[in-house]
This record gives C-alpha cells, sequence and structure tokens, in this order.
C-alpha cells in the first residue's frame, strides 16, 4: 500500500553525515550485517570506484529499508558537493520528504541552506538530522539554536540526547514523553534525566502550539489547556509537516547508533506517505499504469532506468508507451536496488521505487504510461553548467573515444554539455565545477579507457576595421608557359553595420566583366576568415569592387579570385584594423553580505556593473556586462567569494574594441598559437 511508503532524501552539506547514516540505517534495520565507513571505502551507497577514491558521494544511491514497523522506506543518499547537484535534483523529483543532516559541531552550513530552499521551492516536507553527536565539541543545544535563527520558528527538537560522561548514549523523544538508551543499537526505555525534565516539557509545549494551529477544534483545547490524545498529537504533527509548517529536528550518531531508530520511527509516523503531497497526477493504485523516469545508470551489463509508480503498478511484461517518444516500451525485468544490488521482483506498487533494465529509447525525465493520451510529467530542472574546459586526448587521434565516451556518460548525467567549436578547433566540455569535470576525466579513462588533458577554451576573438580606405589595387599575373593567370581588381574597404561581408561592385566600363564578380567576393570571403591583426575572422566588412583590368586569354575566375586576397591583404592593414572581444550579460544572485566583494570583483574583470535588483528568495541580483575573456574562472571564484551560496547566469551578447594593452597581449598570444598549429 502507498500509505505505508516514505520516500526520503538525505540533503546537506559535504561531509555532514549523509551516507554514514544512511549505512546506519541499513545496519540496525539488518538490511546489511556490517557497518560500513566512508573512509574505509566500503559503505552501500558510494559503491562506484570514483566515490570510493575520492570518499565523497558523487551519485545518488537508492537504499530501501523493507518492513520496518509495517512500512517501506525508500532512502536516496544525495552528494552534498555543489558540482553534483543534477543528482539532488533527480532525488527530490521522486521524493516526498528531505532528511537535511547538519552537524553538531558546525551547525547548518551552506548545504543545508542551500537543500533548504530546495525543498521550499519543489513543495516537500522537512526533517532536519543533527549528526556526529559522537564527535568532540559536538553541541547540540547551540546547533539548535543556529536552526532556529537560520530557519525560522517551524524548527522543533523532536530528540534531546542523552549525555553521559561528556558523551551522546540516547536521546528522549519527545513527542513521546520517553528516553531511551542504545547498547550495540538496540535502544532501551529509561527514565527521562532530570536535566532534561525541563527541556523535554519546553519543546513538547512548543509541539502543542505547533500542532494547535493545525485546526480551530486543537486551537480551542489548546487556550482551554486542554491536553491532546496521543492520536490528535500524531494527526496534528502530520498535517503540520506536510504543509510545511513545523519541521522535526533529530540527532544522534552513525557510528554509535545513538538516535538513528527514533528518527526511523519518526519518519515512519510523521513524514507524509505519497498520496499525502500535492503532485503533478493523483496517486491512484486502480488508474492505468504511470511512471516517471528519475536516473539512469549504466554499467557492464547494460543500462538501467530507476522510476517512481505514479499511478497503477509496474509489473514484469508490461508495455507502456513512452510520452516523448512515442515509442512502446517493455518492462521486461524490474528490480528493486539498493545500493549497487538488484533484486528481481515481479512488481512495484504505487507509490514505490524500482528499476528496469533495457529501455531501448528511454531517458532521465521521460514518462511511461499505459495510456497514450496521458499528460507527460514536467521534466527535472537541472542546474546550467557554468565552468568550462577544452578537452583533448593524450594520444592523437583519441577524438573520437572522447566523444564516444561523453556521449554514453550523458546518459547517466545531464548536467554537462559537450560542444565542438570549429572556430577555435576545441572540444568543449561544460558542467558543474571543477570537481565534476575532473570526474569526467576519471571516468574516460577508466570505462573507455582514453586519458584525457584538458586546457582553459580559447576565446573566439573578431577582427574590424575603423576608417575607409579607397583604390586598393590587388594584381595577380604569372606566366609559365601557355596560358597564364591575370587579374586586376580596385577596391575600396570600409567599415559596415552588417555583420556578415558586404559586397558591392560599381565597375563601369567593363573592366572587369560581370561573370568575374562572384570570384572576387568568393575571394574576399576566404579571406576574411582569417584577419590582418591575429587571424581572427573579420566582420562588419563592407568591400566595394569599383575598376580593374582582365585578359582575354590570361584571366579566370582564379585570377580574378586571387587579385581580391592580394587587395584585402593590402588594404586592411591601412584601414585601422582593432580587436574585437565578445562580451556577456551577467547576472549574479547573491546574499546581501557579499554585495562589495562582488561589485569589487567585477571591476577587476573589466567589467561594467548596469544595475542592482532584490532577488526573489531574498539577497540581490547584481546585472553586469563582462569580457567573456574575464569569465573563464567565474564558476569556481564566486563560490569561494560566497562560500557557495551565489549563482550566476551568463550569455554571450554582443562584440567589442579591445583595449589597446590587451589587444597586444591577445595578438602576441595568437601569434605564439598560429605557429604551433
Amino acid at each position: 500500500m502507498s500509505s505505508n511508503i516514505r520516500n526520503l532524501c538525505l540533503l546537506g552539506h559535504g561531509g555532514d553525515g549523509k551516507t554514514s547514516l544512511a549505512e546506519s540505517i541499513l545496519f540496525l534495520t539488518k538490511a546489511i550485517d556490517r557497518l560500513g565507513r566512508v573512509a574505509d571505502g566500503n559503505t552501500v551507497c558510494d559503491f562506484d570506484p570514483e566515490e570510493t577514491r575520492r570518499q565523497i558521494s558523487i551519485s545518488a544511491a537508492l537504499v530501501p529499508v523493507e518492513k520496518f514497523n509495517g512500512h517501506k522506506l525508500n532512502i536516496i543518499d544525495t552528494p552534498g558537493y555543489f558540482d553534483f547537484a543534477g543528482e539532488v535534483a533527480q532525488a527530490l523529483s521522486v521524493a516526498d520528504t528531505g532528511v537535511i543532516a547538519v552537524t553538531a559541531k558546525s551547525g547548518p552550513g551552506v548545504g543545508a541552506e542551500k537543500a533548504w530552499k530546495r525543498l521550499i521551492r519543489s513543495k516537500k516536507s522537512r526533517f532536519i538530522y543533527i549528526s556526529k553527536l559522537d564527535e568532540e565539541n559536538a553541541d547540540f543545544d547551540r546547533t539548535l539554536e543556529a536552526l532556529k535563527a537560520a530557519f525560522g520558528t517551524s524548527v522543533h527538537a523532536f530528540t534531546l540526547p542523552v549525555v553521559e560522561g561528556g558523551k551522546a548514549v540516547g536521546v528522549v523523544d519527545v513527542p513521546g514523553g520517553k528516553a531511551y538508551t542504545f547498547e550495540g543499537g538496540k535502544p532501551a526505555e529509561i527514565p527521562v534525566p532530570a536535566s532534561l525534565s525541563g527541556a523535554a516539557e519546553e519543546a513538547l509545549a512548543g509541539l502543542r502550539e505547533a500542532v494547535a494551529e493545525t485546526s480551530e477544534e486543537l486551537m480551542e483545547k489548546f487556550f482551554a489547556d486542554e491536553p491532546f490524545t496521543p492520536e490528535e498529537m500524531a494527526a496534528g504533527i502530520r498535517q503540520a509537516v506536510a504543509d510545511g509548517s513545523l519541521t522535526p529536528v533529530y540527532c544522534g550518531s552513525a557510528v554509535t547508533g545513538v538516535g538513528t531508530l527514533t528518527l526511523l520511527e519518526g519518519l515512519v509516523a510523521y513524514a507524509p506517505a505519497p498520496e499525502d503531497m500535492a503532485g503533478p497526477v493523483k496517486f491512484d493504485p486502480a488508474a492505468a499504469p504511470l511512471a516517471f523516469v528519475f536516473k539512469t545508470t549504466s554499467d557492464q551489463y547494460g543500462k538501467f532506468s530507476f522510476f517512481k509508480v505514479m499511478q497503477g503498478k509496474a509489473a514484469t511484461d508490461l508495455q507502456l508507451t513512452n510520452l516523448r517518444t512515442g515509442g512502446t516500451e517493455k518492462l521486461g525485468h524490474i528490480y528493486t536496488v539498493c545500493g549497487k544490488k538488484n533484486t528481481e521482483v515481479k512488481e512495484i506498487a504505487c507509490g514505490d521505487i524500482g528499476a528496469v533494465s533495457k529501455l531501448s529509447d528511454t531517458r532521465t525525465g521521460d514518462t511511461l504510461s499505459a495510456d497514450k493520451t496521458a499528460a507527460a510529467l514536467p521534466a527535472i530542472h537541472f542546474p546550467p553548467p557554468c565552468y568550462a574546459l577544452a578537452f583533448y586526448p593524450k594520444v592523437k587521434g583519441g577524438e573520437e573515444k572522447i566523444a564516444s565516451g561523453l556521449n554514453r556518460i550523458s546518459e547517466e548525467d545531464m548536467t554537462f554539455v559537450v560542444k565542438n567549436n570549429a572556430e577555435i578547433k576545441q572540444m568543449i566540455v561544460t558542467a558543474q565545477g571543477d570537481i565534476h569535470l575532473d570526474v569526467l576525466c576519471s571516468r574516460l579513462k577508466n570505462k573507455f579507457g582514453v586519458e584525457v588533458e584538458t586546457e582553459t577554451p580559447r576565446v573566439a576573438y573578431r577582427e574590424k576595421i575603423r576608417r575607409k580606405v579607397t583604390g586598393i589595387e590587388g594584381k595577380h599575373k604569372k606566366q609559365s608557359g601557355g596560358s597564364g593567370q591575370f587579374g586586376v581588381v580596385i577596391m575600396n574597404f570600409e567599415p559596415s553595420d552588417t555583420e556578415d561581408l558586404v559586397f558591392e561592385e560599381t565597375v563601369v566600363g567593363g573592366s572587369v566583366p560581370k561573370q568575374y564578380f562572384p570570384a572576387v567576393e568568393k575571394g574576399l570571403r576566404e579571406r576574411i576568415q582569417r584577419g590582418v591583426l591575429a587571424g581572427y575572422p573579420v566582420v562588419f566588412l563592407k568591400a566595394t569592387l569599383t575598376d580593374g583590368k582582365y585578359h582575354d586569354v590570361d584571366s579566370s575566375e582564379i585570377a580574378f579570385k586571387m587579385a581580391a586576397g592580394l587587395a584585402y591583404k593590402a588594404g586592411l592593414p591601412q584601414a585601422s584594423p582593432v580587436l574585437l572581444e565578445p562580451v556577456g550579460a551577467l547576472k549574479v544572485f547573491i546574499p546581501d553580505d557579499y554585495m562589495g566583494d562582488i561589485i569589487g570583483d567585477l571591476n577587476k574583470r573589466r567589467g561594467r556593473v548596469m544595475g542592482m535588483n532584490p532577488a526573489e528568495d531574498g539577497g540581490q541580483t547584481v546585472e553586469a556586462e563582462v569580457p567573456m575573456a574575464e569569465m573563464h574562472s567565474y564558476a569556481i571564484d564566486l563560490r569561494s567569494m560566497t562560500q557557495g551560496r551565489g549563482s550566476f547566469e551568463f550569455e554571450f551578447i554582443r562584440y567589442e574594441d579591445a583595449p589597446p594593452n590587451v589587444q597586444e597581449k591577445i595578438i602576441e598570444e595568437r601569434k605564439a598559437q598560429l605557429q604551433e598549429e
């Protein structure tokens, strides 16, 4: 039954204990018989070789807990590093509740702030888990106050730590009014310690007030100082959690197991079931099957598509329509997944999560339905890629292997973009950050056997002229036995308002026959691909053929084409050529505190601040125009300046004259580059 399912994702900053919490849950519910550690590289969630080597989560991992108090909990452990925010987006598309992990030592950091905002935007219920109570300098009270200051009045303690000899040995269950210690992960009830009775009563009073606000009837009982029944408390908490007015705070230690089972009991009791949350479709086990594919993985055995059943049920051999492609997909083999372990099953119930192998043309974000007329579910919104490097193989000739490997990886990871830029002769890979790009390089090597070198992408500059020159002659004359080659053109060159070449002719008297006009234009079009300053394409150029000479026998199209090129080569250096650099429109989204640093940094990048406006979720939006050459490292630098709180959008808008000092530097670098080519 979907009412007995809880779909949860673990969120928070990298290193705040999400993966360790998932491991503790699996161990204490006997899903595994040995407690793994991130440092040892043997946890259920971090099974990818890259995760083991780096000791960080890179991909969202599904770990279900079966039959806990008659319920199934689908727990998705998500990466905390911002380079892998796409994995968080995938998890949130199918989770109904987010559990934000913060440490008892450092409190809510940037990762917790981002998770909180994501949960509010996606209208998911919120729990908070204060982790690492076993570590030195852990302070539950200080962390709880910091959470209330950061996230407001919805934050309420549902457990309090029982501390003996400076160590957390148990927790007080505030709604239940009981306390437990944990020996070997097994809870043993104890009296509520006298030292915590006041704090427990105060926390319970706060919960009663939150519950009272869920209905007029309970509000009347509250003001009449009448006690709530356990059923009223539980129902009121569930409603307040579902509508976001109450955020339960639990605490514990994944290493010792303190608080883990109490958290699970709270999630079963108070977290919403799939049908309790508003969504794009109404959960209906009796309706035609409808499933949403939220994640794709691939290994040596093929492709795996993870899905959530939104209506009906998914069963073996069921045929569904992909609402994006219109094609038919057969669910040949379906599985429940725990880390890297797959267990084949006959069906996946409504509201539950499973996986299917070898779908032919289904990708992340697709909707599969038995009803061809059903509406597709909203696609997952991924953060736009913001940090680019040029990829090239260590061994010549490996370009195709890189392209093929990246194409395969993109089936799993939709948060990077590959573009082969013919103009600058580079394969540009734009991703979420430097760690993301480094992981892509490692996967290309380990999975596809191609080693990659990276470098800063080149900038696509342009050239133009600033004044008109007239009467420029181009003369091509060649005699080497037999028919010769002869063509003379007289050209005017001047700036134009049109980016593409404007070619005109004002020839009179037939000094250049009309049949050679196209050859002259063709010669110019070939030449403008390489300017006279630094070899960049020339734009905003008007060329006029005014006069010339021809020979009845020796003139030809090739002769006039060559003559036009010679006129171009002679004329443009006299026309005050200048280098143009691409400029982009930048929007930076930051908290108010960082305004000064951001403005100062933009000035160093030769940026022009165009305005500042309040952002929708608080903070400021700074709008500026910045040369693209100054933006390569901006994703990394902004993250550093704002501790990860800032984000930005950037797009090309136009070309502008480069300042003389910048122009000189570019020309020198370009000369060296052309010599290497």
